[in-house]
């Protein structure tokens, strides 16, 4: 007997379509040759830290004393509900397993997780844990869940060994991850007293929302002038907006050029009318989807998630965690057949052989997302599952139309002398093609009549014009930012306009080297849960398809600054560049997590500077740092300041942890509560000027003031205020405090 174990119930029904004549069992189906069981998704879990100590208590308080935690060897357990007890179904769906796995009958057992890292150590762990003894180990992979494709990759599968370089990434992924979220959360929750969550992608997906935020909020317009001429030629409107600009100072010399302009005169010099082939946009990864989707309809990227899953575990399309818009070569006969369904419902559509299309290079695991031979009915799906449905055939057949889209492209240059040299592209659609049937929201733009030797009137005149903030990310932005977060940023701004203008596709080469050499933060499968999971931390906010920073967020991140935990986009795709290495074998499941281990000591390595002016420790929430210089009582370290016990009485005596952008140690503080003032401090930030400067505090009529004296150039304190003494509002409200 053959023993498939599933991902999960509905993935172990579409199997069993597959085969057909299976029974229905207590936690299991069977057949003549098959059985098939499943899990629930993930059925075991890393066992917390306490498992690892001397003490097996539960519900222990966090402390230091087992930070950090290094794992000689890691322990899974059956994963536990949040009553932190071992959840009932679980347990009973385990002994199912346990006890199939290990019938006499059984003599080979297939990892039916889904098809990729996660998929397919859910299944290795439960096989792991509930075999006594050797047996036949194979693999079924499905790029997507029709009875069709069950049946046929029944008969082609492989020996469970030949994935193990993915579950070897699959459990370094998994390791990592847990390192750097069970350490560093509780170190910064025991630092903080807030609950801050802390993972190796969370963080810089946050931060990358926090500094883009930052940037609009302190963002300073400037004013400058721009050469701008519209006047009538022809009796058609020529605008020209030269390249010149110029400071809100130099208005005469705007003036100046502009008078220059206009006595050179303008002329047509080209004029260039093609007609031109369109081709429609490339097939979708998960994450191009979610962008088209979060466009058009707002869904939100875990909405849309939900919902191409539940097409996939219904057999409607492709395995949807996939980061690539192309098909495998091995595909076509398959892409054959989809295409005569299509055909058939009366869709123009042929088969292309095009390395645009099929591309073996730019696949990683999974081609692009298509749908299946299985076409739903309307009434087969709900509103929001058929738009994503739409969506993705609507794609595929553009892709595959046998109607070209036909379009006039015209352009027109324009000398002003040998000043400057404009050039003005339209583009008009002649014939329809694809464009009837994927979303295509270009409008027809038609140039004026002008013909080479044309003499063109200008009028250019200094017109003002403000710079503009940067732009919140969006659902799209975000995701092509994850995908390749160093690559420049006017670039892909220009690549995102010409996708608009409906330009062919630009190269994608360093997109996908990105993704394959793990430079991406997060990957397709796992991005959208942890963007969620910020949302639900309080950390950001997405309204309609606009992220924003919420107050949360910005904590979690100057926090994290004040202790020096670095978590950017530069470590994080350096722990992704070691991942795809155990992937390719070049590195060691070990020596992957040796290499988290190293960057989360440094974290705990950082002791206090021996030099108070570079000294930055903090020490923990709660902590007695000093004695109130005003009133005696003892001053803690709280949240976010360093405050009196007395506040009660009326004392309010309290410290900002960080001042200027700099943090104040807890040695200067205790030295300024004993003695009145700090050593000099170096790395202040001017509110005012955002330049950098050095100083002490002191206590002055029981406020603390900056003091330059020790200075040779000493700066006004008013430029520079810390506290304002007498009725200030404390950080927080008194409950939390």
């Amino acid at each position: 007997m053959i023993l498939i174990i599933a991902e999960k119930p509905s993935l172990a029904r579409n199997i069993a379509a597959g085969i057909g004549s299976m029974k229905q069992r207590q936690g299991y189906l069977e057949g003549e040759n098959y059985i098939i069981t499943w899990a629930f998704g993930h059925l075991f879990s890393l066992c917390d830290i306490e498992a690892y100590g001397e003490r097996k208590e539960e519900n222990v308080r966090w402390s230091m004393e087992n930070l950090p935690c290094f794992p000689a060897e890691f322990r899974f357990e059956l994963r536990r509900g949040s009553d932190k007890k071992v959840d009932s179904g679980v347990a009973r769906q385990f002994e199912v397993i346990r006890s199939l796995c290990n019938r006499p009958d059984v003599d080979t057992i297939v990892n039916a997780g889904d098809a990729d890292r996660e998929g397919e150590i859910i299944v290795r762990l439960c096989v792991n844990h509930a075999l006594n003894g050797e047996k036949s180990l194979k693999r079924l992979w499905l790029p997507d869940q029709t009875p069709q494709t069950v049946a046929k990759a029944l008969t082609e599968m492989k020996d469970s060994a030949e994935y193990n370089s993915l579950a070897s990434e699959g459990f370094a992924r998994t390791y990592i991850d847990w390192l750097y979220g069970v350490n560093l959360t509780r170190y910064a929750t025991l630092k903080t007293g807030t609950l801050l969550r802390v993972g190796r992608v969370i963080v810089p997906i946050v931060k990358a929302i926090y500094d883009r935020d930052m940037s609009i909020r302190n963002f300073v317009p400037g004013k400058y002038f721009a050469m701008l001429s519209k006047e009538m030629t022809n009796g058609e409107v020529v605008e020209l907006l030269s390249k010149n600009k110029f400071e809100q100072d130099e208005y005469a010399k705007a003036q100046a050029m502009c008078e220059l302009y206009n006595r050179t005169g303008a002329v047509v010099t080209g004029v260039k009318n093609k007609k031109d082939t369109l081709f429609a946009g490339k097939l979708f990864s998960l994450s191009k989807l979610q962008n088209a989707l979060s466009k058009k309809y707002k869904m939100s990227m875990q909405e849309s998630l939900d919902i191409v899953q539940g097409l996939y575990e219904k057999g409607y399309l492709t395995y949807p965690r996939t980061n690539s818009e192309y098909l495998a070569t091995a595909e076509k006969d398959k892409i054959r057949q989809i295409l005569a369904n299509c055909a058939k419902l009366g869709y123009p559509v042929k088969f292309k052989d095009q390395k645009s299309i099929f591309d073996d290079s730019k696949i990683e695991s999974h081609s692009a997302l298509t749908p299946t031979y299985k076409i739903p009915n309307k009434s087969q799906l709900t509103e929001r599952e058929m738009q994503v449905y739409s969506t993705v055939f609507r794609r595929f057949v553009a892709v595959f139309c046998a109607e070209d889209c036909i379009v006039s492209r015209t352009e027109i240059t324009i000398a002003v002398g040998d000043l400057e040299t404009f050039t003005l592209k339209g583009m008009v659609v002649l014939e329809k093609g694809w464009t009837k049937y994927d979303d295509f929201n270009q409008k027809d733009k038609v140039l004026p009549s002008l013909n080479k030797g044309d003499a063109v009137n200008i009028d250019f005149k200094p017109t003002e014009k403000e710079t503009t903030p940067p732009k919140h990310y969006t659902v799209e932005t975000l995701n092509n930012y994850l995908k390749n977060p160093f690559k420049d940023e006017k670039k892909a701004a220009k690549e995102a306009a010409e996708a608009e203008e409906a330009v062919e596709s630009t190269d994608d080469a360093e997109d996908y080297r990105a993704i394959f050499e793990g430079l991406e933060l997060g990957t397709e499968a796992t991005r959208t849960g942890i963007i969620d999971n910020a949302r639900k931390s309080g950390y950001i906010e997405l309204k309609k398809d606009v992220y924003t920073i919420l107050p949360g967020g910005e904590f979690l991140i100057q926090a994290l600054t004040q202790m020096q935990i670095t978590m950017d986009k530069y470590k994080t795709s350096q722990l992704g560049q070691a991942l795809k290495k155990v992937y390719r074998g070049s590195m060691t499941v070990e020596e992957s997590v040796a290499l988290a281990q190293k960057e989360i000591q440094e974290v705990f390595d950082k002791k206090a500077d021996a030099n108070l002016s570079l000294d930055s420790e903090t020490g923990f929430f709660g902590d007695v740092v000093a004695k109130c210089p005003l009133c005696g009582k003892d001053v803690k370290r709280r949240r976010s300041f360093y405050g009196c016990e007395g506040y009660k009485e009326g004392c309010k005596f309290l410290v900002n942890i960080s001042i200027c952008q700099r943090v104040i140690s807890v040695a200067n503080l205790k030295l300024l509560c004993e003695t009145g003032k700090t050593a000099v401090i170096q790395g202040f930030v001017s509110n005012r000027t955002k330049k950098t400067f050095d100083a002490a505090l002191k206590l002055e009529n029981s406020r603390a003031v900056f003091d330059f004296e020790s200075r040779e150039s000493a700066r006004p304190k008013q430029d520079l205020p810390i506290w304002d003494g007498e009725g200030a509002p404390l950080p927080e409200p008194p409950p939390g405090y």
